[in-house]
């Protein structure tokens, strides 16, 4: 590919979260270059091991598009990254060495709201293993929840689990009505509570994340506890969408794998206020790397 006469300038998106790792290369125009996917890339992997994962996304985006070094020394990068927040993980990123003209890095919550609302003043509410609520306005971070689970991540997937192991253990005791959602949590651990404590000391917010399907398919078929449960959760995300209008949001936009399930459970009002998303994650890395080139 021939690098031209007026210098085109490139930019590359990334979105490196928990799961999985997607990367884009757009021109000047938008038209789509190049992309890539890697697995999980979250600092709690360590920063090595993350940036290992954008690498591979990136590399796969390049080579997609054709570059050689004359049009890589010519992208400009935006990086959402999950647990970028983490002591030290955006100054050692921040340190490696890199092929780019310019490289900059947010958190995956950042990044999603970002692409979400076309880099304008927003927030989102993140409902998937965990939940959060973010966004910017005027200049000003919000932020809502978020702390992780199990003392927070309120109304996600985990916390959804963790409610109905919590309630089937009891039911087990015959000290809570034992429904059909119940008997099967307890049928994952072979009716025996000595399992699930097996289980439990090793469990992950992910693990726990896993029973929320079960937990809303016996909702939606009318179970009482799965529908209190997934009530109770609904109730958490109209909190999160309220407060971030609260605090100045012109306009939020409901996200991750449990935001479809949940939006039926939502208030009325709640409902009526949610906005679509314009774009994805890797969409609001790109627009980071326009503003971050833009100021530079």
């Amino acid at each position: 590919m021939s690098a031209g006469s007026g210098s085109p300038r490139f930019f590359l998106g990334v979105d490196g979260g928990g799961t999985g790792c997607r990367a884009r290369i757009e021109d000047e125009t938008g038209t789509v270059l190049g992309q890539g996917l890697s697995g999980p890339a979250t600092t709690r992997l360590g920063i090595d091991a993350a940036w290992a994962s954008v690498a591979r996304a990136f590399g796969a985006a390049i080579e997609e598009a054709g570059f050689g070094r004359a049009e890589i020394v010519r992208i400009r990068a935006g990086v959402g990254l999950a647990g970028i927040g983490r002591k030290g993980a955006l100054e050692a990123l921040t340190a490696i060495a890199h092929p780019f003209a310019s490289i900059a890095f947010v958190s995956d919550g950042v990044g999603a709201c970002l692409g979400a609302h076309s880099g304008l003043d927003g927030a989102i509410v993140i409902a998937g293993t965990g939940s959060i609520g973010l966004g910017f306005v005027e200049g000003r971070d919000l932020r809502v929840g978020g702390y992780g689970f199990p003392m927070s991540d309120e109304g996600s997937g985990a916390d959804l689990g963790l409610k109905a192991v919590q309630l089937a253990l009891r039911a087990h005791d015959g000290r809570h009505e034992r429904t059909a959602l119940l008997s099967e949590v307890m049928q994952r651990f072979k009716d025996d509570p000595v399992e699930a404590v097996a289980w439990m000391d090793r469990a992950t917010a992910t693990d726990y994340a896993a029973l929320a399907p079960m937990v809303i398919r016996h909702a939606d078929q009318g179970d009482a506890v799965g529908r209190r449960i997934v009530q109770s959760a609904a109730e958490h995300v109209d909190t999160f969408v309220r407060v971030l209008f609260e605090k100045g949001a012109p306009r939020v936009t409901l996200l991750g794998g449990l935001s479809s399930p949940l939006e039926p459970w939502l208030a009325p009002d709640v409902r009526r206020r949610l906005k679509p998303a314009d774009g994805d994650a890797v969409s609001g890395a790109i627009i980071l790397a326009k503003k971050s080139s833009a100021a530079t």
